[in-house]
Order: C-alpha cells, then sequence, then structure tokens
C-alpha cells in the first residue's frame, strides 16, 4: 500500500491538508457574518448618515461614511461577508454610487431569510420566491423613470449633487457644477480627470482648470508664456553618457578648456535647435544639468521638471504632446500646444497651470481645511465623475430617490405576492420588507421617526413619495437617481444574497506561509 492510501474513518480530515478548516451547514453562519458586516455600514447611508473613523494596518487613520472605502480598509476575511464586500466594490467602480445600497439591501434579505428559516421554510423555497420577486422588481424599474435626455449642464448637475452630497452633504452646491464642467472637458472618462488636492481655504475655493497642473514650480527664470507650443522629454536635459566606462587623455590645459567647451557647445546648439523649433516650454522626466538649465536662462525656455513617468503621461495628454526618449529639437506631430502656462502658489503650494481649452483633461483643485475633509471631498469627486460617466451612457435617464423608488418597488411585489399561490408568496413579502429598508434608514440616520413617516408613505395617495430629511415629511421628491445604477445595485446585492444562500459548507485550505 502507498501512504496516498484514503483513511474513511477519519472522514473529511482524512482527505484534506493538515491545517484546514471546514464548517457544515454554514448558511446561518454566513448569514450572522453578512448580516453584521450590513449593521455596521447600514448607518452611513444617506446624506445625514454617519462617519466611520477607520484605522488599517498601517496606522493610517480615515474619517468617512464611502461604503466601498469602509470595506476595503477593514479587510474582510470572512468568506461569505467577502461576497457582499466584493459586490460594493464593483458597484463603485461600475457607477460610483449606491455601494452602500448594494450591501444594506443583501444584509436585510439575508435577514429576512433567517426568519423564514425560523418559521419553517426551506432554502430553496425562499430561493425560488426572491427570483419571482426579482422579476417583478426589474419589470418595474424602468417603468420608474421620471426624467429622461437629461444631458445638458445644469440637469447633469442636478444628477450629480445628491451623489457628492450622499457622501459630503452641504458642499454638493460649490463641487457638483465643477465635477459636470470637468466631466464635459474630459468627455466623461474617469481616467481623464484628475485632482490636486491643496490643504487650507474652504471647500467654496476649489476650482477646475481646463488642462494640467502640476504640483511643482519651474525651474528656470522665465516662468509664463502664452499660445506656446511644448515638447515633452522622457530623458534628462543633460548631456548623454557612455554606456561604458571610457577614459579621456589630457596632456594641456588647452585640452581640458577645449573638452569644457565642446560640451557646453554641444548643449548650447540642443536648446538653440528646440528654441529655434518653435518651443517656449519643455518639460523633462530626468535630471537637469546646470549647463542646460544656463542655456534654458538664456533662451528664454521655461523648464519643467516632472518625476513621475504617470504625471509625463498626464501633461502629454493634456497638451497632446509625443514624449521623447532623445534630447533634440522635436518634429511638428511630436509637439504640444498649450494657450497658457503660468504659476500660482495657492495654500502656500506652488503649482504650474498647463491650460488650454482644445484639451481632453481637466485637474479639479481641491480645498479643504483638514487632511480627513479633503480626502473624503477626493473621494466624493470620484464618485461623481464615476456617476457622470454613467448618466451620459444612460442619456440621462433618472428614477425618483430618497427612498421612493425603492418604496414603490416594495408595494408592487407585495400586489404580486398577494396573488401568488403556495409558499412563495412568504419570501415575495420578506424582499418587498427588505425594500423598505432604504426608506427606513434614511428617516433613522436623519433622526426622524422612521415608522411613523414610512407609515405616511404608504397612506399616501402618490405613485413616488420619498423622505424629506430635513423637514421630516413625506411628499413629491425632487432628487433624482440614475436608473442604471439602481439597476447595477440591485442585481449586484440579489446575486451576492442569493449565492450566499446557496453555500452550505465553507472548507479553507491551510494558509500559505507556514504555521504562524
Amino acid at each position: 500500500m502507498t501512504s496516498m492510501a484514503y483513511n474513511a474513518a477519519s472522514g473529511l480530515g482524512g482527505m484534506l491538508k493538515d491545517g484546514h478548516k471546514h464548517w457544515d451547514n454554514a448558511i446561518l453562519r454566513n448569514i450572522d457574518a453578512a448580516t453584521e458586516l450590513s449593521n455596521m455600514v447600514q448607518t452611513s447611508l444617506g446624506p445625514f448618515g454617519r462617519h466611520k473613523l477607520l484605522v488599517n494596518h498601517l496606522e493610517k487613520m480615515s474619517v468617512t461614511s464611502d461604503c466601498a472605502t469602509i470595506l476595503r480598509e477593514l479587510e474582510v476575511e470572512h468568506p461569505a461577508a467577502k461576497l457582499l464586500a466584493m459586490a460594493s466594490q464593483k458597484q463603485k467602480e461600475e457607477c460610483g454610487d449606491a455601494t452602500n445600497l448594494v450591501v444594506s439591501f443583501a444584509g436585510e434579505l439575508l435577514r429576512q431569510t433567517s426568519q423564514l428559516m425560523n418559521m419553517g421554510l426551506h432554502v430553496s423555497e425562499v430561493i425560488a420566491g426572491y427570483q419571482e420577486a426579482s422579476k417583478v422588481l426589474f419589470e418595474e424599474l424602468p417603468k420608474c423613470v421620471c426624467e429622461e435626455e437629461l444631458t445638458d449642464e445644469a440637469d447633469l448637475t442636478r444628477i450629480i449633487a445628491p451623489v457628492i452630497g450622499s457622501k459630503q452633504y452641504g458642499i454638493q452646491d460649490e463641487l457638483a457644477p465643477l465635477v459636470v464642467k470637468a466631466g464635459l472637458c474630459a468627455e466623461g472618462k474617469p481616467d481623464a480627470v484628475r485632482t490636486v488636492k491643496v490643504l487650507g481655504g474652504a471647500v467654496s475655493d476649489s476650482r477646475m482648470v481646463a488642462g494640467y497642473v502640476a504640483q511643482r514650480p519651474v525651474e528656470t527664470s522665465t516662468v509664463s508664456a502664452e499660445n506656446c507650443k511644448v515638447v515633452v522629454f522622457a530623458c534628462g536635459m543633460e548631456a548623454s553618457t557612455t554606456e561604458a566606462k571610457g577614459t579621456v587623455l589630457m596632456k594641456s590645459a588647452e585640452d581640458l578648456k577645449s573638452y569644457n567647451a565642446s560640451e557646453e557647445r554641444k548643449m548650447e546648439e540642443i536648446i538653440q535647435a528646440i528654441v529655434e523649433s518653435g518651443v517656449k516650454v519643455a518639460v523633462t522626466g530626468g535630471s537637469i544639468s546646470e549647463m542646460a538649465l544656463h542655456f534654458c536662462n538664456r533662451y528664454k525656455l521655461i523648464l519643467l521638471k516632472l518625476g513621475s513617468k504617470w504625471e509625463l503621461r498626464r501633461l502629454c495628454q493634456a497638451v497632446g504632446a509625443t514624449a521623447l526618449v532623445r534630447l533634440g529639437p522635436p518634429t511638428p506631430d511630436e509637439m504640444g500646444y498649450c494657450e497658457a502656462v503660468y504659476p500660482e502658489t495657492i495654500g502656500g503650494k506652488s503649482l504650474t497651470f498647463f491650460e488650454s481649452s482644445q484639451t481632453k483633461l481637466a485637474t479639479l483643485i481641491l480645498r479643504a481645511s483638514t487632511h480627513g475633509m479633503l480626502q473624503d471631498i477626493e473621494r466624493s469627486v470620484d464618485n461623481g465623475v464615476h456617476a457622470f460617466q454613467q448618466a451620459r451612457r444612460s442619456k440621462g435617464a433618472c428614477v425618483p430617490g430618497a427612498g421612493a423608488t425603492e418604496f414603490y418597488l416594495a408595494q408592487q411585489v407585495s400586489q404580486k405576492a398577494d396573488v401568488s399561490p403556495g409558499l412563495d408568496q412568504y419570501a415575495m413579502r420578506s424582499f418587498a420588507a427588505a425594500l423598505q429598508v432604504v426608506p427606513r434608514l434614511l428617516a433613522e440616520t436623519a433622526g426622524h421617526n422612521a415608522s411613523k413617516l414610512v407609515a405616511d408613505m404608504s397612506a399616501s395617495l402618490d405613485d413616488f413619495t420619498g423622505v424629506d430629511l430635513e423637514k421630516g415629511i413625506v411628499g413629491k421628491t425632487e432628487i433624482l437617481d440614475l436608473l442604471n445604477t439602481k439597476t447595477s445595485a440591485f442585481q449586484l446585492a440579489l446575486d451576492a444574497a442569493l449565492t450566499i444562500l446557496r453555500v452550505d459548507q465553507i472548507i479553507m485550505s491551510k494558509k500559505a506561509g507556514g504555521p504562524k
């Protein structure tokens, strides 16, 4: 017999390597883990949601109410809870908004499932009921569209304002117009909108620049130019050296003088040729020699050094230049163009601006009084830019916000459950109750009586009644949510919840790296 013989008496433990872990009947364990995670982030839902103070493994502290950021910093380990975290992260990447809705709705579905199982329903019956209810949800959701073809700047600002306000309430009126302008400049591409954070001042001091902003001053005495051609060098602005070591034999002082003179003459020819090609601004990604800097000052050539290759790529994108790996005059196709290059000091930070009306890159200069608020504003802007992209894709198709859409869908699912035979109707009613978690949480985080407001919404004669969080009443809402964002959030939450319910056993192999 070989050593690989399987000992049947040892069960699953004899089949797997030492150090593995496994749990049978894991459904309730998974539900408990997922609902615990949901309970933690639910209080951060909406514009009045509570912030979390997070300290990661590097002792970096951040204060935020952004669900995706909270889950990323927590480094969730439980496999079932990790599914919710992954769904929330995917929602952030795709839509930029409704990340908390994914986790809260999925957690509420699982909480309702636990109650149904205590009543005696089997998991398969619960899943079948949820699937039937989801069909009603996705059939009715497109019927909730209240406005379409919102493509001009004012309408897009109405869409973006709730996205930013849900993370930092009170600053959406200042930031939403800037995000829309940046999105229009960048043609809706999130990668083409970058941010520069400057500590100090107020949020109202933030502004949008059509072009690129370098976070350092120029190296030369000439600092500004208009209607200028730009050349970008990926190499350094210095005399080239040989790859192998060389030896120069000098027999007299004249040899030394002529050697230095030839090097100076060569560098002057290069700088002169660059200036004669029409270039007024040069940007380099490498080191700058004193000799090169001297001749740049003599010929009034603006010189800027950028140490990051990513910053060089962004600048090339902004001005339409090609990064050169050789030091010399560029061809017309390799040059970029900029309408204005000028320095400015903001909050004690020296910046260099490259502005152009033809550029497809936008820069948002963000101001705030603390580092934590700057980081949270940056995340809000990122969410707003992704929401802008979704608005352009869907041509501005919007549904009512403030919990109105979720409550309407809950009523439709409940009506379908009333006429459904069999045990599916219990799961469908639980699905409808899970949808009502959104208006309830919005009211609770704002400090209002959630039960009273939900009852007022049920008694209202209007189809789409939302929660006015400032006044604590229900009525016709002016808040808009993107249809694509809502659809994606419901789909991801439902898929995550059903995946967790289908798992009856968790088997984890031994972690790599040996014993700890």
